[in-house]
């Protein structure tokens, strides 16, 4: 019985992650980026005016529960991380360095993805009596396509609190216990100390979660990132030639060498695709549930937020993890996944450091993944079972023995099953996404042309009129 499921699960699998799903996913981006018409270019100033320009500023008299950046931290919590460190090595293990273009070209589609999520989320999100805002492709489904589709919405939260479980916790718990055997902590040890640092923060719901997170995530980000960009300097010489490697390699077969085996233009876009998608979950409808809770006066102005969310996660922050793995040179040395990455910090930084460094970023960005996951799973839980509080807070009771079942057990079932839910969470979302692409079309010329945001106040620098 067990092999005929697993079988079945490697089928459906084979869908949700396969080539008709990837182009849906890029289809879809591709969509929205004319339907917005290219939002993610056009307004990229503008974006970057009303996210960093303003991480720290309140938005006085708006509705929500907690701020535009903490929102966006927690969603960040939920994708920088595994994808970025581990999933980028892959695609370039598998796919060559051609894959590091589709992943890109992913992230820009992805952009807009994330902004229609984010747009949608908070638009038809609502209040829970005496709980956080509910918003996600669930709300948007059942307000905005109408109640005959609500069991659209109600298969999304089943994949989407299933799959909590797995890949935002039993997953993430087993990364964190490996990573601590490197220092020599066991691993019942870890799921102890994880028990009790998820279980301090969850119980206190999306507020101190959204606090946490605004601390770890631009931590991690920070001190990845510094490492990273002190072995591009380090090796600038190198970045032409490996630049035009990535073109070329994109568009052309790339010959084996070293431990590397040759690979073809078509899986180079497919890894690239994949795992540019696996990075930024643009599409999979996750970040929307966390943004829209953010305390925003127009739901675009959030949607801003998704746009930077993509950038940094897959255009800034994968990036920098290729170009690390293709300078130093290691990038056909047979290894893959978060190993490779360590080889190329390793070959700069030497192996105690270089590998503290990789493994302490993943260690950590595993944990902000626990937090955001147990977000989302209730929410979902929330929705389909209804009576908020109680539902939402025996959801974090229970995600607590599953949190010491991974770090301490051997999970390929788990991580084969639960990848498979996290994909079929994508189907409900893309059909929402286009069915109610014309509601973020009229959201946008709203914002753009009415009192929350103007041209005039474009040109003057930001500054909002009324």
């Amino acid at each position: 019985m067990s092999e005929t499921l697993l079988k079945i699960n490697t089928a459906v699998n084979g869908f949700v992650w396969g080539p008709y799903m990837l182009i849906g996913l890029v289809g879809v981006g591709v969509y929205l980026t004319l339907r917005t018409r290219f939002i993610q270019f056009a307004k990229f100033r503008l974006m970057w005016r009303e996210t960093m320009g303003k991480a720290f500023r309140k938005n006085e008299g708006a509705e929500g529960d907690v701020t535009p950046m903490q929102a966006m931290t927690v969603a960040m919590g939920g994708t920088v991380g595994v994808g970025n460190i581990a999933g980028v090595a892959t695609a370039i293990a598998i796919g060559g360095p051609g894959a590091i273009f589709w992943m890109l070209v992913s992230g820009l589609v992805g952009m807009a993805t994330k902004f229609a999520e984010v747009v949608l989320g908070c638009h038809y999100r609502k209040r829970e009596e005496g709980q956080p805002m509910m918003g996600g492709p669930m709300m948007y489904i059942e307000r905005g396509l109408g109640g005959r589709w609500k069991w659209l919405a109600v298969m999304f939260c089943v994949f989407g609190a299933l799959a909590a479980f797995g890949i935002g916790n039993m997953v993430q718990a087993n990364s964190v216990a490996d990573g601590m055997k490197c220092f020599g902590v066991p691993p019942w040890v870890t799921g102890l100390i994880l028990i009790v640092s998820v279980g301090l923060v969850t119980i206190g719901g999306i507020k101190r979660i959204a606090q946490v997170a605004m601390f770890c995530v631009p931590f991690m980000c920070i001190l990845y990132m510094l490492g990273a960009f002190a072995i591009i300097v380090i090796n600038l010489a190198q970045l032409p030639a490996v630049i035009a490697l990535v073109f070329k390699s994109a568009f052309t077969p790339t010959a084996a060498t070293g431990g590397f085996a040759g690979v073809g233009i078509m899986m180079a876009m497919r890894y690239g695709i994949a795992r540019g998608v696996f990075s930024n979950e643009a599409g999979l409808g996750s970040a929307p549930i966390a943004h829209a809770t953010a305390t925003t006066d127009h739901p675009v102005r959030q949607g801003l937020w998704g746009v930077f969310e993509v950038f940094f996660d897959t255009i800034v922050m994968c990036t920098a993890t290729a170009l690390v793995i293709m300078l130093t040179g290691v990038w056909n040395n047979g290894e893959s996944g978060a190993v490779l990455t360590i080889s190329g910090f390793n070959a700069v930084f030497g192996g105690k450091v270089g590998t503290g460094l990789v493994t302490f970023c993943m260690i950590l960005t595993a944990y902000d993944t626990l937090l955001a996951w147990c977000f989302y799973g209730e929410t979902c839980t929330a929705y389909l079972l209804g009576h908020g509080k109680v539902v939402r807070t025996v959801y974090r009771i229970i995600w607590l023995p599953f949190t010491m079942l991974g770090a301490m057990g051997s999970l390929k079932v788990v991580w084969d099953v639960a990848d498979t839910l996290n994909g079929l969470m994508a189907i409900p979302n893309l059909i929402a996404l286009v069915a109610l692409g014309g509601v973020v079309v009229k959201l946008m010329k709203e914002f753009f042309a009415g009192e929350s945001y103007t041209e005039e106040a474009e040109a003057n620098g930001g500054r909002e009129t009324s």
